[in-house]
Protein backbone atom coordinates (compact mmCIF):
# COMPACT_ATOMS: atom_id res chain seq x y z
CA UNK A 1 0.00 0.00 0.00
CA UNK A 2 1.09 3.62 -0.82
CA UNK A 3 0.72 6.92 1.12
CA UNK A 4 -2.61 8.73 1.16
CA UNK A 5 -3.18 11.42 -1.29
CA UNK A 6 -5.37 14.27 -0.67
CA UNK A 7 -7.71 14.76 -3.48
CA UNK A 8 -10.25 17.75 -2.63
CA UNK A 9 -11.33 19.21 0.44
CA UNK A 10 -13.34 21.73 1.72
CA UNK A 11 -16.67 19.84 2.32
CA UNK A 12 -18.84 18.66 5.14
CA UNK A 13 -19.40 15.22 6.47
CA UNK A 14 -19.09 13.53 3.12
CA UNK A 15 -20.90 10.34 2.02
CA UNK A 16 -21.58 7.80 -0.92
CA UNK A 17 -18.11 7.53 -3.03
CA UNK A 18 -18.96 5.90 -6.25
CA UNK A 19 -16.49 5.82 -9.36
CA UNK A 20 -17.68 5.12 -12.98
CA UNK A 21 -16.46 3.40 -15.48
CA UNK A 22 -14.64 6.81 -16.72
CA UNK A 23 -12.76 6.83 -13.24
CA UNK A 24 -14.79 9.81 -12.38
CA UNK A 25 -15.66 10.34 -8.70
CA UNK A 26 -18.55 11.10 -7.18
CA UNK A 27 -19.60 11.71 -3.29
CA UNK A 28 -21.73 14.35 -1.31
CA UNK A 29 -21.71 16.54 1.22
CA UNK A 30 -24.53 15.76 3.56
CA UNK A 31 -24.78 18.69 5.87
CA UNK A 32 -23.56 21.39 3.48
CA UNK A 33 -25.90 19.73 0.41
CA UNK A 34 -24.88 18.75 -2.95
CA UNK A 35 -23.52 16.25 -5.08
CA UNK A 36 -20.58 16.35 -6.90
CA UNK A 37 -18.14 15.09 -9.89
CA UNK A 38 -14.08 14.68 -9.40
CA UNK A 39 -12.64 14.10 -13.33
CA UNK A 40 -9.60 11.96 -13.36
CA UNK A 41 -7.82 15.47 -14.27
CA UNK A 42 -8.92 17.05 -10.62
CA UNK A 43 -11.41 19.37 -12.29
CA UNK A 44 -14.67 19.32 -9.82
CA UNK A 45 -17.91 19.83 -10.82
CA UNK A 46 -21.56 20.11 -9.08
CA UNK A 47 -24.04 17.44 -10.53
CA UNK A 48 -26.90 17.99 -7.60
CA UNK A 49 -27.00 21.37 -6.25
CA UNK A 50 -27.82 21.78 -2.38
CA UNK A 51 -29.41 18.62 -1.85
CA UNK A 52 -28.99 17.29 1.49
CA UNK A 53 -28.69 13.77 3.44
CA UNK A 54 -27.76 11.99 0.55
CA UNK A 55 -25.80 9.53 2.39
CA UNK A 56 -25.78 7.05 -0.72
CA UNK A 57 -24.96 7.08 -4.65
CA UNK A 58 -24.81 4.08 -7.16
CA UNK A 59 -24.56 3.96 -11.25
CA UNK A 60 -27.48 3.77 -13.68
CA UNK A 61 -26.98 1.58 -16.63
CA UNK A 62 -28.97 4.34 -18.82
CA UNK A 63 -26.23 6.65 -16.95
CA UNK A 64 -26.69 8.88 -14.27
CA UNK A 65 -26.69 8.06 -10.99
CA UNK A 66 -29.35 7.32 -8.34
CA UNK A 67 -29.07 8.83 -4.71
CA UNK A 68 -30.94 8.83 -1.43
CA UNK A 69 -31.57 11.91 0.52
CA UNK A 70 -35.46 13.17 0.43
CA UNK A 71 -35.94 10.18 -1.43
CA UNK A 72 -34.21 7.94 -3.86
CA UNK A 73 -33.91 9.29 -7.42
CA UNK A 74 -32.24 8.49 -10.64
CA UNK A 75 -30.73 11.98 -11.61
CA UNK A 76 -29.43 12.27 -15.39
CA UNK A 77 -28.41 15.39 -17.67
CA UNK A 78 -30.04 17.86 -14.43
CA UNK A 79 -33.79 15.76 -15.09
CA UNK A 80 -34.65 14.28 -11.68
CA UNK A 81 -36.70 10.29 -11.29
CA UNK A 82 -38.27 9.24 -8.13
CA UNK A 83 -37.60 5.67 -7.84
CA UNK A 84 -39.33 5.27 -4.32
CA UNK A 85 -40.49 7.94 -1.63
CA UNK A 86 -40.05 6.04 2.11
CA UNK A 87 -42.55 7.03 4.89
CA UNK A 88 -39.52 7.24 7.26
CA UNK A 89 -37.47 10.18 8.81
CA UNK A 90 -34.19 9.28 6.92
CA UNK A 91 -32.63 7.32 4.40
CA UNK A 92 -28.81 6.41 4.22
CA UNK A 93 -26.74 4.60 2.07
CA UNK A 94 -27.68 1.98 -1.04
CA UNK A 95 -26.58 -0.17 -3.45
CA UNK A 96 -27.50 -1.99 -6.32
CA UNK A 97 -28.11 -5.72 -6.33
CA UNK A 98 -26.26 -7.99 -9.46
CA UNK A 99 -29.19 -7.46 -11.13
CA UNK A 100 -29.91 -4.02 -10.73
CA UNK A 101 -32.44 -3.60 -8.12
CA UNK A 102 -31.65 -0.93 -5.70
CA UNK A 103 -30.83 -2.37 -1.75
CA UNK A 104 -31.36 0.65 0.55
CA UNK A 105 -31.81 1.02 4.77
CA UNK A 106 -33.86 3.27 6.59
CA UNK A 107 -33.47 5.61 9.34
CA UNK A 108 -35.99 5.68 12.08
CA UNK A 109 -33.47 7.67 14.77
CA UNK A 110 -31.27 10.84 14.36
CA UNK A 111 -27.83 8.88 13.35
CA UNK A 112 -26.17 11.85 15.70
CA UNK A 113 -28.19 11.69 18.72
CA UNK A 114 -25.92 10.89 21.56
CA UNK A 115 -27.49 8.19 24.00
CA UNK A 116 -31.61 7.07 24.53
CA UNK A 117 -32.90 4.25 22.29
CA UNK A 118 -32.98 4.09 19.24
CA UNK A 119 -36.12 2.87 16.48
CA UNK A 120 -34.58 0.44 14.48
CA UNK A 121 -35.16 1.01 10.83
CA UNK A 122 -35.01 -1.36 7.73
CA UNK A 123 -33.76 -2.54 4.65
CA UNK A 124 -35.77 -2.29 1.30
CA UNK A 125 -35.45 -3.78 -2.01
CA UNK A 126 -36.51 -1.27 -4.49
CA UNK A 127 -37.99 -3.15 -7.90
CA UNK A 128 -39.47 -0.81 -9.70
CA UNK A 129 -40.48 2.70 -9.98
CA UNK A 130 -42.90 2.85 -6.86
CA UNK A 131 -42.44 -0.55 -6.22
CA UNK A 132 -40.66 -1.85 -2.88
CA UNK A 133 -40.31 -4.86 -0.54
CA UNK A 134 -39.13 -4.45 3.16
CA UNK A 135 -36.25 -7.49 3.80
CA UNK A 136 -35.64 -7.27 6.60
CA UNK A 137 -35.94 -4.88 10.51
CA UNK A 138 -33.83 -4.59 13.17
CA UNK A 139 -30.92 -2.33 11.85
CA UNK A 140 -30.37 0.39 14.69
CA UNK A 141 -27.80 2.88 12.61
CA UNK A 142 -27.98 1.66 9.14
CA UNK A 143 -25.07 2.19 6.72
CA UNK A 144 -22.85 0.76 4.09
CA UNK A 145 -24.24 -2.03 1.87
CA UNK A 146 -22.12 -4.54 -0.46
CA UNK A 147 -22.59 -7.72 -2.00
CA UNK A 148 -20.12 -10.71 -1.88
CA UNK A 149 -18.14 -11.60 -5.26
CA UNK A 150 -20.73 -14.37 -6.20
CA UNK A 151 -23.83 -11.94 -5.47
CA UNK A 152 -25.04 -14.41 -3.03
CA UNK A 153 -24.29 -12.49 0.61
CA UNK A 154 -25.53 -9.04 1.14
CA UNK A 155 -23.98 -7.32 3.73
CA UNK A 156 -25.15 -4.48 5.56
CA UNK A 157 -23.41 -1.84 8.09
CA UNK A 158 -25.21 -1.04 11.37
CA UNK A 159 -23.28 1.67 13.11
CA UNK A 160 -24.94 1.12 16.57
CA UNK A 161 -25.04 -2.75 16.88
CA UNK A 162 -20.67 -2.28 16.59
CA UNK A 163 -20.76 -4.60 13.25
CA UNK A 164 -22.06 -5.76 9.65
CA UNK A 165 -25.29 -8.04 9.27
CA UNK A 166 -24.89 -10.69 7.05
CA UNK A 167 -27.79 -12.29 4.67
CA UNK A 168 -27.87 -14.58 2.33
CA UNK A 169 -29.38 -12.95 -0.80
CA UNK A 170 -31.28 -14.80 -3.70
CA UNK A 171 -32.03 -14.62 -7.25
CA UNK A 172 -34.71 -13.30 -6.55
CA UNK A 173 -33.95 -10.63 -4.26
CA UNK A 174 -34.70 -12.39 -0.86
CA UNK A 175 -33.20 -13.05 2.19
CA UNK A 176 -32.23 -15.39 4.87
CA UNK A 177 -29.44 -16.53 7.59
CA UNK A 178 -29.02 -12.86 9.49
CA UNK A 179 -25.97 -13.47 11.33
CA UNK A 180 -23.42 -10.67 12.15
CA UNK A 181 -20.46 -11.32 9.78
CA UNK A 182 -18.59 -8.75 11.57
CA UNK A 183 -18.24 -7.80 14.88
CA UNK A 184 -16.10 -5.39 17.17
CA UNK A 185 -16.76 -3.68 20.37
CA UNK A 186 -14.27 -1.03 19.21
CA UNK A 187 -15.83 -0.70 15.86
CA UNK A 188 -18.79 1.68 14.47
CA UNK A 189 -18.65 0.87 10.70
CA UNK A 190 -20.03 3.44 8.39
CA UNK A 191 -19.71 3.04 4.33
CA UNK A 192 -17.99 -0.17 3.45
CA UNK A 193 -17.01 -2.26 -0.21
CA UNK A 194 -16.09 -5.29 -1.14
CA UNK A 195 -12.65 -6.61 -2.76
CA UNK A 196 -12.35 -9.59 -5.48
CA UNK A 197 -11.67 -12.13 -2.64
CA UNK A 198 -14.23 -11.20 -0.62
CA UNK A 199 -12.70 -9.02 1.94
CA UNK A 200 -15.29 -6.09 3.39
CA UNK A 201 -13.02 -2.94 3.90
CA UNK A 202 -15.07 -0.60 6.00
CA UNK A 203 -14.79 2.88 7.33
CA UNK A 204 -14.48 3.46 10.70
CA UNK A 205 -16.24 6.37 12.70
CA UNK A 206 -15.19 5.23 16.26
CA UNK A 207 -12.70 7.32 16.27
CA UNK A 208 -10.21 4.97 15.38
CA UNK A 209 -8.71 6.92 12.44
CA UNK A 210 -8.42 4.05 10.28
CA UNK A 211 -10.22 1.89 7.22
CA UNK A 212 -10.45 -1.59 8.41
CA UNK A 213 -10.54 -5.03 6.55
CA UNK A 214 -12.24 -7.98 7.26
CA UNK A 215 -12.59 -11.38 6.10
CA UNK A 216 -16.41 -12.45 5.94
CA UNK A 217 -15.71 -14.96 9.11
CA UNK A 218 -14.79 -11.83 11.15
CA UNK A 219 -11.17 -11.64 11.41
CA UNK A 220 -9.45 -8.32 10.89
CA UNK A 221 -6.42 -8.57 8.13
CA UNK A 222 -5.44 -5.19 7.49
CA UNK A 223 -5.55 -1.31 8.84
CA UNK A 224 -4.90 2.08 6.79
CA UNK A 225 -4.58 4.91 9.08
CA UNK A 226 -6.64 7.77 7.82
CA UNK A 227 -6.12 11.62 9.41
CA UNK A 228 -9.45 12.22 10.35
CA UNK A 229 -11.69 11.56 13.48
CA UNK A 230 -14.94 10.54 11.37
CA UNK A 231 -13.98 8.00 8.26
CA UNK A 232 -17.09 7.97 6.68
CA UNK A 233 -17.03 6.04 3.90
CA UNK A 234 -14.90 4.64 0.70
CA UNK A 235 -15.16 2.75 -2.93
CA UNK A 236 -12.75 1.16 -5.21
CA UNK A 237 -11.83 3.00 -8.64
CA UNK A 238 -9.21 3.00 -11.13
CA UNK A 239 -8.27 1.26 -14.62
CA UNK A 240 -7.52 -1.69 -12.15
CA UNK A 241 -10.05 -1.13 -8.99
CA UNK A 242 -7.06 -0.41 -6.97
CA UNK A 243 -7.42 2.64 -6.43
CA UNK A 244 -9.71 3.23 -2.96
CA UNK A 245 -10.96 6.52 -2.09
CA UNK A 246 -11.97 7.54 1.61
CA UNK A 247 -14.38 10.01 2.27
CA UNK A 248 -14.28 12.11 5.55
CA UNK A 249 -16.00 14.56 7.71
CA UNK A 250 -12.74 15.99 8.97
CA UNK A 251 -9.07 16.09 8.88
CA UNK A 252 -6.89 15.91 11.56
CA UNK A 253 -3.28 16.93 9.69
CA UNK A 254 -5.28 19.93 8.11
CA UNK A 255 -8.31 20.96 10.51
CA UNK A 256 -8.61 24.07 8.21
CA UNK A 257 -9.60 21.42 4.93
CA UNK A 258 -12.61 19.86 7.06
CA UNK A 259 -13.88 17.02 4.72
CA UNK A 260 -11.58 15.64 2.35
CA UNK A 261 -11.50 12.73 -0.25
CA UNK A 262 -8.06 10.79 0.33
CA UNK A 263 -6.94 8.39 -2.35
CA UNK A 264 -4.32 5.37 -1.63
CA UNK A 265 -3.59 1.84 -3.57
CA UNK A 266 -4.38 -1.80 -2.59
CA UNK A 267 -3.07 -5.20 -3.54
CA UNK A 268 -6.28 -6.94 -4.33
CA UNK A 269 -8.80 -5.35 -6.86
CA UNK A 270 -12.28 -3.89 -5.34
CA UNK A 271 -15.41 -5.34 -7.10
CA UNK A 272 -17.06 -3.32 -9.85
CA UNK A 273 -20.13 -1.34 -8.54
CA UNK A 274 -23.73 -3.16 -10.15
CA UNK A 275 -25.55 -0.53 -12.25
CA UNK A 276 -29.16 0.41 -11.20
CA UNK A 277 -31.61 -0.98 -14.02
CA UNK A 278 -34.94 0.48 -12.81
Amino acid sequence: MTDLESLVWGFGLLEGPRVDADDRLFFADVPNGGVFCRTPDGTLHTVVPKRRGVGGIALHADGGIVIGGRDVSHVHDGASRVLYRFDAPGINDLMADPVGRVVVGTLRTDPFAAGGTRSAGEAWRIDAESVATELYGGVLLSNGIGFSPDGGMLYHADTASNGVWAHDYGADGSVRGRRLAVHADDLEPDGLAVDEDGTLWIADVSGARAVRAFRPDGTEVARIPVPARMVTSLCFGGADRRDLYIVTADNTDHPERAGTVFRTRVDVPGLPAPLVRI
